[in-house]
């Protein structure tokens, strides 16, 4: 690995840790991670013909980045179930989540934490109006432990998704390390060397011995 590489991944260490500070507050800290390394691994050969990152490995984290979505956005849900809510009130508390963490990070004037709030604040409400739209509804305690299990679930999510932007990092900056100096050419990190074979002809004297040994060279690369 040439020095502008550990240069670039030096950085990116940085850039990256801040990704997943920001996924603990709701933002996609998780896609912006994997989207930098892709830049990166497409960009390398301008300085490199070295990767830092193999496909595969950008394959293993995009899977990771896809997982911790599902994790995510199933966790409001899974909660307002757990707290013995319905379908619908499953259904309100991922899409009042979704809602909420967009409308929370305009309107709560607090960097970072206005996502999260909002996050909260949706799949709580949007599961109690999933309930509160049956044509039955269910008494008081109930809607307030389903809307309760669904605020509980989405901050699950978070940290579950959280962890998956903690094992990308890792997979990002140890897999360079594991496979420093090799290439998928050469795995031993030898470079291919060139080999020559010299043949001597000796054309021998003339009969009258008057002409004088010659040789010739054949170079063969």
């Amino acid at each position: 690995m040439d020095w502008i590489s550990i240069v670039i991944l030096v950085i990116f260490a940085l850039y990256a840790s801040i990704c997943v500070l920001i996924t603990l507050v709701g933002l996609p800290g998780t896609w912006l991670m994997v989207a930098g390394a892709l830049a990166i691994t497409l960009c390398n050969p301008l300085w490199s013909d070295s990767p830092i990152w193999s496909w595969v490995t950008i394959g293993i984290v995009l899977g990771l980045a896809v997982c911790g979505e599902i994790i995510e956005t199933a966790a409001a849900g899974l909660g307002a179930k757990a707290g013995g809510g319905t379908k619908r009130g499953m259904v309100g508390a991922i899409l009042g989540s979704m809602i909420g963490a967009f409308i929370g990070t305009f309107v709560i004037p607090i960097p970072l934490a206005g996502t999260l709030i909002g996050a909260i604040a949706g799949a709580f409400l949007g599961a109690l109006l999933g309930e509160l739209s049956h044509k039955e509804i269910a008494p008081a305690g109930e809607l307030a432990k389903s809307a309760t299990g669904a605020a509980i679930g989405r901050v699950m999510g978070i940290i579950g998704k959280t962890g998956i932007a903690a094992i990308c990092w890792c997979v990002l900056l140890i897999s360079p390390v594991l496979f420093w100096g090799q290439s998928p050419e050469h795995a031993t990190g030898d470079r291919p060397h060139k080999t020559m074979a010299v043949i001597a002809i000796d054309i021998g004297d003339s009969p009258q011995g008057t002409v004088p040994t010659k040789k010739k060279d054949y170079r063969f690369f």
